[in-house]
């Protein structure tokens, strides 16, 4: 049987410096997707949630273009509130809510 051929993706993602630097830009990328689904979900404008949660739109706007890789757990969870989500915690049958 022959094998079957890798994509350039898969070989690349064997090289571990590839795989490490991958899924850290994956991760910021997620985290600027979600917030930007969060601001959509509401209408919100970037200086209507900056208003909202305290924080200048210079920082809304770069977390949600990815140009600020991380974001406190305290602003993400005002971020979530202000756009109507909550954020939960669970492990098995237990929920914290945040």
């Amino acid at each position: 049987m022959p094998k079957k051929a890798q994509s350039t993706f898969d070989r690349e993602m064997q090289n571990p410096a590839f795989r490490e630097q991958f899924e850290a830009a994956y991760t910021e990328l997620l985290l600027s997707e979600l917030i930007e689904e969060l601001m959509q979900s509401e209408n919100k404008s970037v200086r209507k949630l900056a208003k909202e949660v305290g924080l200048s739109p210079t920082v809304i706007q770069n977390l949600r273009s990815g140009e600020q890789e991380d974001v406190k757990l305290s602003n993400f969870i005002n971020i979530s509130h202000a756009c109507g989500f909550h954020i939960i915690l669970e492990k098995g049958k237990q929920r914290i809510h945040l």
